[in-house]
């Protein structure tokens, strides 16, 4: 499982102008059931996505294809760990 951090490289006017191809990634990483969950950080200095994937060679293809990637509107952090403690209802993308 990933966790992946997004730090904006540019104005926040830029990121918005990017914002809708951006989010059309990510429903179509979804659909594919590649993330669980995303969003901006409080304060909007960037954002969040979790995935389920185990390949971390598949994400960073994955996320290669992003816009906020390809326009260098976005560095990403990726940090991988193995979730031991989880409620019910999150099972299914742990196992």
């Amino acid at each position: 499982m990933f966790i992946i951090q997004l730090n904006y490289k540019v104005a926040i006017e830029e990121v918005d102008q990017h914002l809708v191809e951006h989010r059309n990634f990510l429903e179509a990483g979804y659909q594919k059931n590649y993330f669980i969950a995303s969003g901006p950080k409080n304060p909007r200095t960037g954002g969040v996505i979790l995935s389920q994937l185990k390949d971390r060679a598949q994400l960073e293809k994955i996320l290669s294809e992003d816009p906020f990637f390809i326009k260098k509107i976005a560095d990403y952090d990726i940090l991988e760990f193995t979730p031991v403690k989880f409620h019910d209802d999150f099972k299914k993308f742990v196992e």
